[in-house]
Order: structure tokens, then sequence, then C-alpha cells
């Protein structure tokens, strides 16, 4: 019965968050991004605004669906943070499964209409990401086989993986691949590693 009524409430949850993101979108479009503010986007959603600060840090965020972390999110990383198999491949994995759990894909077109009408938002959209890069190094740097320079290990890891997934990304949805995500990530890894092989047999 608990699990029954805590899975209703990440439902929900997840329903608002969705609902304030695809809101603010379409104020955006309608408004612009300086023709609303969040008490308007509350209303237009029915919650206040302390409930939004729950979902998302700013106004910016929610345009672009950055939610505060998601339980689920948080539950792939705690399973990445008690796994004891190579790092790389096991925050490839963790990568992977936030693809799946949040699959941008399907929010592509809505951003990069909001991106054209609104170019300055992409400053937010990068704060984001980096911000988001550095919660991973922080996780990599948490698991007890990031070795010696752990730091430095983890940036590169970190920035090494997310060019990756942009190349992925990109085979998605400019070339249409109907390859998983998953795929092309694994495959693209493999190739880096070759040749970095490569590179050291040739020194």
């Amino acid at each position: 019965m608990d699990d029954s009524a805590g899975s209703l409430r990440e439902q929900r949850k997840r329903e608002t968050s969705r609902a304030l993101t695809t809101t603010a979108r379409a104020l955006t479009s309608e408004h612009g991004f300086a023709g609303f503010t969040i008490e308007e986007l509350c209303s237009s959603v029915g919650v206040s605004r302390r409930t939004f600060f729950n979902y998302f840090e700013s106004k910016e965020n929610a345009v672009f669906g950055f939610a505060v972390i998601d339980s689920r999110q948080e539950q792939l990383e705690a399973a990445f943070l008690s796994r004891d198999g190579d790092l790389l491949d096991d925050f490839i994995e963790l990568t992977a499964r936030r693809f799946d759990l949040f699959n941008p894909l399907d929010d592509a077109p809505a951003l990069f209409a909001v991106i054209e009408q609104e170019p300055r938002l992409l400053k937010a959209a990068f704060e984001q990401l980096a911000k988001n890069e550095r919660r991973d190094m922080g996780l990599i740097v948490q698991r007890p086989d990031s070795g010696p320079d752990a730091d430095l290990r983890a940036e590169v890891i970190v920035h090494t993986v997310g060019a990756l997934v942009r190349l992925c990304m990109d085979q998605l949805l400019h070339h249409q691949s109907t390859e998983p995500f998953a795929d092309l990530l694994a495959r693209r890894l493999d190739i880096a590693r070759s040749a970095y092989t490569l590179s050291q047999r040739d020194c």
C-alpha cells in the first residue's frame, strides 16, 4: 500500500513538473521569455510559487525542463556508486540509463523552437550543462576506484563521455538513426578506446 501511494505521489510530481515546462514553453512562444512571470506561470498550472521552486531553480530551467533532481535519477546514481565494475563502463551505463529515463529526443523540437525564438536562453542551458558535469564529476570522485588524481580523472571521463553523447545526439537528430542511443554510445566508446590503444602502441 505504501509503495503504491509513493508511486502515485511520484507520478503526480512528474505530471506537475511536465505541466510547468509545457506551459512555460507555451508562454515563451506567445509572449517571449520576458513576457511572463513565475507567478503567472504558476497561476496557469494551478500551483503556488513555493511549489514551483520545489521543481525548478529558475524560470529558465522550467522552460528547458531542467527539474530539480528526480528520485529515479537519484536511484540510478546510487546504483552507480555501489557498483564495482570498470569505472568508465559503469559511467557509460549510467549515462545510457539516464537517456532512457528522460529521452531528450522527445523534447528536442520544442527546445529548438524556444532557442530560435530566445537565443539568450542558450546561456542558461550551458550553465545547467556545466552544473550537471560538476555533479557527475562529484559522483565519480566518490567511487572507491576513482584512483589517484581522482579529480582530473573525473574531469576527463565526464568531458569525454559528454563529447560522445553529443555525437550520438547528432546521429539521432540530424541523421535519423534508428539505432538505440545505448548502442550508438557503446560503439563510439569502443572506437575511442581502440584509437587511444593504437596511439599508445605508436609511442
